[in-house]
């Protein structure tokens, strides 16, 4: 097998093999150490914003020991470090961004196979879009969730508790002081948030998928057992080169149909669904919102973690991890698809054990008979929105109520919270222009409960957005309204006090609006004006796909079959 590094380091022209060696040797690399050997990329993400990723910093030392051992060459690069709690107003842009970076580092350098260092968020599926898109031998290693923390003697989680400590303090149960204990008190580790929110069901995702060793996925942060993962991806991964055990051989449409009814089982992040579609999309798979809904109908939830449960991601790792949760739900899913290992996922995963029935349950006695992502459609969104079933209020399910509309965060924040707000249990709130044209679609779709209905003990009420929510969120929440309001979806024209009418169980949702009235606004409606003109913000807008295609650049995403080859750099003088 010729290596594809050996493009660089052995061409036939003199002056190109001289020009990278004498590059490698000038950072202390002997060509006789790496020539003929395999050269891993390793992408790592971590940096001193990023709390979910730091423990890279520490974690590819492991990795490159793997390498070593396994006979490759390990070569580390810094990428793009996409940080859900810094980047403004969203990181979802970012994701394509690091897409791009890792793609376009490895068409240019001499590299064989990759290991990519994921945690937060984003980092893990805009790695797998890179993944998919070079289609060269590739691993992710997580950096693992972190510890769950203390309050008041109680055991609370980042994310899922810190939403339900903010509503208590709304509500006047708690003083600023609490808050600065909480804050001391849930800060307590590096890693991704400890429930299952994005990260966790990333993480889940790309281990079903093939992408990450199996097992590692669940594993904390502060584990032993991380280092060791570490180790072993580094060994995984040359094998991989040798094998030519690619992308297209894993990441293939039955395995994103297994990955979508993991998502159900698990209670998900909604943020997944932006995310498969636009992996699989890399691959020329084009994923149809329906199927979120057409592939979960009789998956049931049967992880118990919070948002959507009680329990946290450690309690999960105890309880078996996501191998067990893949062993219960392999009547489900395709077998043949294949794990990291290059075995099919039955065989990979039938032997693994549930610990805690309380934690993981069974098909049999699940969490929930219904889960997975709800998809409606209906006038207010013709391309589809999603809500997370899961950890919806059943009551709401089927609601009617008259619209409050927010036409962004700022005037959300400064309207929400006055007394003199005409907003009873029954509204419905609606925050619009926050898609990803418009804002590059933020988490801000978990309106939160207006401070006066707080007070009165409404703990949920119906809220609709073309924005998305964080993982760790909760409630019944409408999201990824498509068309979004930026490009005149229907949302644009919604006022105060208009019906809307919501049908979970049916997958509707209607805006009782007759055609005139909607004609008559649409004639006034006047398109909003980004800020941006110039730099990434601008390009992201204008090559933006909307929600229901997963909000890929319009130009990453192949459009015909012959496109999704990977095009090889030409390798000559630098």
């Amino acid at each position: 097998m010729m290596l594809r590094s050996a493009k660089w380091f052995e061409h036939e022209s003199v002056e190109t093999r001289f020009q990278h060696r004498s590059a490698m040797r000038t950072n202390g690399h002997d060509p006789d150490t790496f020539i003929g050997k395999p050269v891993i990329g390793i992408f790592n993400s971590w940096n001193d914003f990023n709390s979910c990723n730091a423990p890279h910093k520490e974690l590819v030392e492991y990795v490159k020991r793997g390498i070593v051992i396994a006979g490759g060459y390990p070569m580390e690069m810094h990428t793009i470090s996409a940080s859900a709690d810094f980047m403004k107003p969203s990181d979802l842009p970012y994701r394509n961004l690091m897409s791009m970076d890792v793609e376009e580092l490895v068409r240019s350098m001499p590299i064989d196979g990759l290991v990519m260092l994921c945690e937060c968020d984003k980092t893990t599926p805009g790695q797998l879009m890179a993944a998919a898109s070079c289609n060269l031998p590739a691993l992710q290693l997580a950096a693992g969730h972190r510890a769950s923390g203390t309050f008041r003697g109680a055991t609370v989680n980042y994310g899922t508790d810190l939403w339900r400590y903010m509503e208590q303090y709304g509500a006047g149960k708690l003083t600023h002081e609490d808050l600065q204990e909480l804050e001391e008190g849930i800060s307590c580790t590096q890693g991704g948030c400890p429930v299952m929110g994005t990260a966790s069901t990333m993480k889940s995702v790309s281990e079903l998928l093939g992408m990450m060793l199996p097992g590692t996925a669940s594993i904390p942060a502060v584990h032993a057992a991380r280092k060791t993962a570490a180790e072993a991806t580094g060994r995984r991964i040359v094998d991989m080169v040798r094998e030519q055990l690619t992308p297209d051989k894993l990441m293939t449409e039955a395995a994103f149909h297994n990955a979508i009814k993991l998502l159900a089982a698990l209670g998900g992040s909604t943020n997944a669904v932006l995310h498969l579609t636009a992996i699989a999309g890399r691959r020329g798979i084009k994923i149809q919102l329906e199927q979120y809904a057409e592939l979960t109908k009789d998956v049931p939830l049967i992880v118990n973690l919070q948002p959507s449960g009680a329990y946290s991601m450690d309690d999960s790792y105890r309880a078996g991890g996501l191998p067990a949760v893949v062993r219960e739900l392999l009547p489900k899913l395709d077998g043949d698809c294949l794990s990291a290992l290059g075995k099919p996922i039955i065989e990979t995963y039938r032997t693994a054990k549930t610990r805690l029935t309380e934690v993981i349950g069974s098909m049999e006695k699940p969490l929930k008979e219904r889960s997975g992502i709800s998809v409606l459609k209906g006038s207010l969104c013709p391309d589809g929105a999603v809500m997370k079933r899961s950890a919806g209020t059943p009551a709401l399910f089927r609601h009617r109520g008259r619209a409050i509309v927010f036409d962004d965060y700022v005037e959300m924040l400064d309207r929400l919270d006055l007394e003199d707000l005409d907003v009873d249990a029954d509204s419905v709130l609606i925050l619009r222009y926050c898609g990803p044209v418009g804002m590059g679609m933020p988490e801000w779709g978990a309106i939160p409960i207006p401070r006066k209905l707080q007070r009165e003990g409404v703990t949920d009420m119906v809220r609709i957005s073309d924005a998305r929510m964080s993982g760790t969120s909760y409630g019944t929440v409408i999201l990824h309204v498509s068309p979004e309001a930026a490009v005149g979806g229907p949302l644009a024209l919604v006022q105060d006090g208009d019906w809307i009418s919501l049908d979970v169980d049916r997958g509707r949702i209607e805006w009782e609006i007759d055609a005139d009235e909607m004609e008559r606004r649409r004639q006034t409606w006047i398109a909003p004006r980004s800020a941006h003109t110039r730099g990434y913000p601008r390009l992201f807008a204008k090559h933006a796909l909307q929600a229901h295609e997963g909000c890929d650049l319009d130009f990453l995403r192949p459009e015909r079959p012959e496109d999704v080859e990977f095009v090889e750099p030409v390798v000559g003088r630098g």
